[in-house]
């Protein structure tokens, strides 16, 4: 007799053509799920396939909140797990009731980084699962010692401060030797306004837009540092990359950077100081040409955040995440999602 895969439900606010983070993540999850278990990705639940569904995982607590609170209605004995992001735990759990309510409905609460927890209610932080994301790993690349190419990704947005990357690189315009990539959709027109400024200005900085994916990795990989300003982040995609590249960052000292990266990461800068990260950025250009010597200033600077960043590209291998993926939908489907943090 043959027995029937459990069918599980992905309910996810972006689908490929927005081919954002919440698109990423379902689209991954599909895939380490695939083969174990029956599983779609849909925008709304339900569809026409949903009287078969026994477990659902539901990107985005208030985004996912109208399909949230009707699984639980129509399948109150059937598992389900939210996924929080970084708008959802650092505003909308603060701000809006249908937020909260995801909350309390779930059985698990998924978290992309380890200082996700601590910004759960404490009702509900017994129900917050650590899954870090994951990402292929790439070949550190040889990078120039004549000059530092940084780069920061992320569509234009105000969640991601792309105003601290402006005011940085025209801090830097007199500087010779630094050159700043920023790649990302200009969400806010604005902001895409102001990167044109930028450019216009700033010999040493190129705002490329958006790029596919592959793109954007191979920027990351042949790039000396990752720039990540992000004022709110749930668990960047981009630190991994760079971190599973080899490509250290600099990150703006969130708690979402802190949870990817860890609390004794030495490149931190505080969130919106543009002049703290000139500073960093000045001090990775001296460490460019005094690779493997402790000759200039920040002699090996950028050879110690390399470091770092390697040890936690560990977190991130798709082994790792489907395994905690594969364990948390199996608890679901026996209806005992006990959490961990």
């Amino acid at each position: 007799m043959t027995v029937s895969m459990p069918q599980l439900v992905i309910v996810s606010p972006a689908l490929r053509d927005a081919n954002n983070g919440n698109w990423q993540t379902a689209h991954r999850w599909q895939r380490h799920l695939t083969g174990t278990y029956r599983v779609r990705i849909v925008r709304d639940w339900p569809d026409a396939l949903a009287a078969d569904d026994a477990v659902m995982i539901a990107l985005h607590a208030r985004r996912s909140a109208a399909a949230i609170a009707l699984w639980s209605s129509v399948h109150p004995q059937h598992g389900l797990a939210v996924v929080l992001t970084g708008t959802d735990l650092y505003h909308d759990i603060l701000t809006d009731s249908q937020a909260r309510r995801s909350l309390a409905l779930a059985q698990a609460l998924i978290v992309l980084q380890e200082r996700a927890p601590q910004a759960l209610p404490e009702a509900v932080r017994d129900k917050a699962r650590v899954i870090f994301q994951s990402t292929t790993e790439r070949r550190t690349l040889a990078k120039s010692r004549r000059y530092l190419r940084a780069v920061m990704v992320g569509h234009l947005r105000d969640e991601k401060s792309p105003q601290t990357l402006f005011a940085a690189a025209r801090l830097l315009a007199d500087r010779p030797g630094i050159f700043i990539d920023h790649i990302g959709e200009p969400l806010d027109p604005a902001l895409g306004e102001e990167a044109r400024a930028t450019m216009t200005s700033v010999a040493s900085y190129h705002w490329f837009g958006g790029l596919p994916h592959e793109t954007v990795r191979r920027h990351i990989q042949r790039a000396h540092l990752l720039i990540h300003a992000s004022r709110m982040e749930g668990g960047a995609h981009v630190i991994m990359e760079a971190a599973a590249s080899g490509t250290p960052v600099l990150a703006s000292a969130v708690a979402g950077n802190i949870g990817m990266l860890g609390t004794d990461y030495a490149g931190y800068f505080p969130c919106d100081d543009a002049e703290a990260l000139a500073a960093l950025l000045l001090r990775c250009h001296e460490a460019v040409g005094a690779a493997g010597t402790d000759q200039a200033p920040g002699g090996n600077f950028l050879q110690q955040l390399g470091a770092q960043c390697r040890e936690r590209a560990r977190l991130f291998t798709p082994t790792r995440e489907r395994a905690e993926l594969r364990r948390l939908v199996d608890e679901l489907l026996a209806g005992d999602p006990g959490g961990t943090h």
